[in-house]
């Protein structure tokens, strides 16, 4: 979907269905809106929030896959031997207008690994991070520091609008909603 060589995944730990199906279910959204390549999960293995990815990638376009991981530390690790970077979104990390500019330079170069958090996050996660990167410092949701990043990393995103093979498009518009068959 993403016009770059280099991929930029999303992580998000421990899913758990009966507490979490919207906010996974919009991470998985915002990472597919903002141009990620894939969008992982691990926790509870949910088929339903799988099918609603895949479907809404049927509809509305584009390549964008979507897993369960059951072991995302092992998970991790493989991805950190094949050389990417992994990032960790925490509002304890280093404050993302610090670092942005270097992110931007390294997205050039090399895959990105984005974990975004669930309940509380161990500490191997930080460990293993190259990154942990807050987009402020105070409590806030994992999908809206997701999709910040994942602006930021790529502004065009905004306006990329060709989401290959869509069978339904919106036409912007001032007032209303217009959803077309494509």
């Amino acid at each position: 979907m993403s016009k770059n060589i280099y991929k930029t995944n999303v992580l998000k730990l421990n899913h758990r269905p009966e507490r979490d199906k919207r906010i996974t279910t919009h991470c998985a959204l915002v990472g597919r809106a903002f141009l990620a390549d894939s969008f992982y999960f691990s926790g509870v293995n949910d088929k339903k929030l799988i099918m609603t990815i895949k479907n809404i990638s049927k509809n509305w376009g584009g390549k964008y896959n979507i897993k369960y991981i059951s072991k995302p530390i092992e998970f991790i690790k493989k991805e950190k031997k094949k050389n990417t970077i992994i990032i960790h979104l925490t509002m304890y990390g280093e404050k993302i207008i610090d670092k942005i500019d270097e992110l931007k330079k390294i997205k050039k170069k090399k895959n990105f690994l984005i974990i975004i958090g669930g309940p509380k996050v161990p500490k191997e996660y930080y460990e293993l991070a190259d990154y942990n990167i807050s987009v402020t410092n105070q409590p806030h949701s994992e999908v809206a520091s997701l999709a910040i990043l994942l602006y930021l990393l790529n502004p065009e995103s905004l306006i990329n609008e060709k989401f290959n093979n869509a069978k339904i498009k919106i036409i912007p518009c001032k007032c209303g909603k217009k959803v077309i068959p494509f």
